[in-house]
């Protein structure tokens, strides 16, 4: 008789992708992207649990294309992702954030889809083991012929699949389509995610908010008077309280549990922004957003924007809906 304390049924990330598949009538092509991208997450989280002992730790004595220090890590797993992604036989295109170009795949191996994903999120947090991530989103091609760079350009709506890993106390990930937001965490006792929240919605409105409070004086003042009204509330009740890790994937994993707000907002400094769109703020705001959420850039909505540039930078404020609305309505009042 089997122990009652184990899931003898239990629904791991291939079959949960397989069943979504079936369902809609799909040809196997993302189930095959998606395992593959589950796959090099397990190779990632590996390697970022032995960094330390295998000396993964420090710079790699270069920057990738937005200017940042790449540490040994991130072009392990940039490498590990490439790799992983390029054997699916499911993608014609990947878009990282430490390759300057987009990276077009041998003809032979092309499939439908365009990835765009930042391989080690939070990554200057490595050295001092704070939790950091990968962030992924999925395009379908938008025409036929040869692909180039132009066809990753389209606007967070046209995403088919987005999803974020997180290596924390436990290795998650956090897989979004159109039907529903749901999260696996990694067993190792088998070696595969299993299925441990299906169809997470986030807080209609939270009680934490999460920006870099460091930066305030370069802040505009919509921004200001916002993070004001949080911690000292007109209507008399409880101030929000401030948490801010410092990588995008732990701040907005807590939010997306836990309710409230995440801010990277526009500065006089970064007037445009400091994440980048393709594969940081979109991916997460399509994920929010099917948890019931929002995601602006103060101007409009992130899933809206169309980008110039594959490192096109935007600002973004992210998390429960009402959170974000009120800080949409505040930056209406400055604008009059």
């Amino acid at each position: 008789m089997a122990d009652s304390k184990v899931n003898t049924d239990m629904v791991t990330l291939t079959r949960f992708i397989v069943e979504q598949g079936r369902k809609c009538g799909a040809t196997g092509e993302l189930t095959n992207l998606l395992n593959s991208i589950g796959t090099a997450v397990k190779a990632i989280a590996t390697n970022v649990r032995r960094a330390g002992i295998v000396n993964l730790y420090g710079l790699a004595g270069s920057s990738n294309t937005t200017g940042d220090d790449q540490k040994k890590l991130d072009v392990l797993s940039n490498e590990l992702f490439i790799n992983m992604v390029r054997s699916s036989y499911s993608s014609c295109m990947m878009v990282s954030e430490e390759n300057e170009s987009a990276i077009e795949i041998e003809s032979e191996k092309q499939g439908k889809y365009i990835v765009t994903f930042d391989p080690l999120d939070g990554s200057s947090n490595i050295d001092c083991l704070v939790s950091i991530g990968t962030i992924f989103g999925i395009y379908r091609k938008p025409r036929p012929g040869t692909v180039t760079e132009k066809d990753a350009l389209q606007n967070g709506r046209q995403m088919v699949a987005a999803g974020y890993a997180l290596y924390g106390s436990a290795t998650v990930i956090v897989l979004a389509t159109d039907a529903s937001v749901d999260m696996f965490m990694l067993d190792p006792s088998v070696g595969e995610f299993v299925l441990t929240d299906r169809n997470i919605k986030i807080k209609a409105k939270g009680k934490i908010f999460s920006i870099n409070e460091g930066y305030a004086k370069y802040w505009d003042e919509a921004m200001t008077e916002y993070v004001k009204r949080k911690k000292f509330p007109q209507d008399g009740s409880s101030p929000y309280g401030a948490r801010y890790i410092g990588s995008m994937v732990a701040d907005v994993h807590r939010t997306l549990v836990y309710g409230g707000v995440f801010a990277y907002p526009a500065t006089s400094k970064s007037p445009k922004g400091k994440l980048r769109l393709l594969y940081e703020a979109a991916p997460m705001s399509y994920i929010v957003e099917k948890a019931g959420g929002r995601a602006t850039s103060g101007t409009g909505d992130i899933l809206d924007i169309v980008p110039d540039t594959i490192h096109q930078r935007v600002p973004i404020i992210i998390g429960s809906k009402e959170d974000v609305e009120e800080y949409i309505s505040v930056v209406k009042q400055f604008q009059k």
